[in-house]
């Protein structure tokens, strides 16, 4: 990934027949050193900044829908009313602004999701880029998520599993407190979940907050809050990232624990995505995409002991998974 030095090597000078006079001998005397100055590639930093805005954009366009539909008793997705979704939050400043709760949460979330992985990245000192974000004017999340790109090998188990474990973990910790914030300001309205278009199932966590903050009362009865929505696709992305697959931060951890064991675990997980498919069809496509592009983990030649502490947070990062996975995120 780096530019690697050019080296050249100067033959020796081949003799010749000299006469009887000579000439004096000199002291060889080597060049000054040419100081030449590596630059980093550019940053494009402008691009970023630009994903970010255009993301936040579209995410507060989805959150002013949320919001409208949350004040006004309205199922929280309706295909009938598609078009309402870029148009709710453009009648005014003010209509727009109310999507600001969801879209600055998901974000955050996000955010926090892809600094752990690049933070962990400068800690070992590999070339990684600043996180794009990528907006999209889509129902319940207005954005196709964020990455960043590592430019370096990974030559270490535990640069590998740190880098893979250290956005989950992140985003984690962002996402409880805003479940927890977004289901004090939800309420109970009978049957809400069942009305509308698309209807999003509860993971483990937000099904655990929801019998503490509303004991007795049904998942289908409570009309989630737009910032509990945020924490949900805050789980959603969490639970699909920690796939034990391929490239997933998922893939990483168990290949730095497991080693060459993962691929055992992850043609397990893609022949059980089959029959997951009858619940939420997206799964036949998740599975269609890492049998062709995630199967395999690039080799990693280190023999060296990942040690206990990261084997205990290897086991945290299976739980953090339980919580968030759902057998059936969205319902059709």
């Amino acid at each position: 990934m780096f530019p690697e030095d050019l080296i050249s090597a100067a033959n020796g000078a081949s003799s010749r027949e000299t006469t009887s006079t000579q000439l004096p001998a000199t002291r060889f005397v080597p060049p000054e050193p040419v100081e030449v100055e590596l630059r980093p590639p550019a940053k494009r930093l402008w691009l970023h900044g630009l994903l970010l805005v255009l993301t936040l954009f579209t995410t507060t366009l989805v959150g002013a829908h949320m919001q409208y539909n949350f004040a006004h008793n309205l199922p929280m997705f309706d295909l009938e009313r598609w078009g309402s979704i870029f148009t709710v939050g453009l009648e005014s400043p003010g209509r727009f602004l109310t999507g600001l709760p969801f879209s600055l949460t998901l974000l955050t979330i996000l955010m926090a999701h892809e600094l752990g992985h690049y933070i962990a990245c400068v800690y070992y000192g590999l070339d990684a880029t600043l996180p794009y974000f990528l907006p999209a004017p889509t129902p319940v999340t207005g954005t196709f998520g964020a990455f960043i790109r590592i430019r370096s090998p990974i030559r270490t188990k535990r640069a590998l599993f740190d880098v893979g474990i250290a956005g989950p973990l992140a985003g984690f910790i962002f996402l409880v407190p805003a479940l927890g914030v977004g289901l004090a300001f939800s309420k109970v309205l009978p049957g809400i979940n069942h009305q509308g278009s698309i209807q999003l199932g509860a993971p483990t966590l937000q099904w655990l907050a929801e019998r503490l903050i509303f004991p007795g009362v049904s998942s289908s009865d409570i009309y989630l809050h737009p910032v509990a929505r945020a924490a949900w696709v805050g789980m959603f992305a969490t639970a699909l990232n920690l796939l034990p697959a391929g490239q997933l931060d998922g893939g990483h951890i168990v290949y730095a624990l497991l080693g060459r064991s993962q691929k055992v675990i992850t043609n397990i997980f893609l022949v059980a995505l089959v029959p997951m498919g009858k619940f939420w069809t997206g799964w036949w496509l998740w599975a269609v995409m890492l049998f062709l592009f995630a199967r395999k983990h690039p080799p990693l030649y280190d023999h060296s002991e990942i040690g206990e502490s990261r084997v205990k947070l290897g086991i945290v990062a299976l739980c953090v998974f339980a919580l968030c996975f759902s057998v059936a995120p969205i319902n059709e």
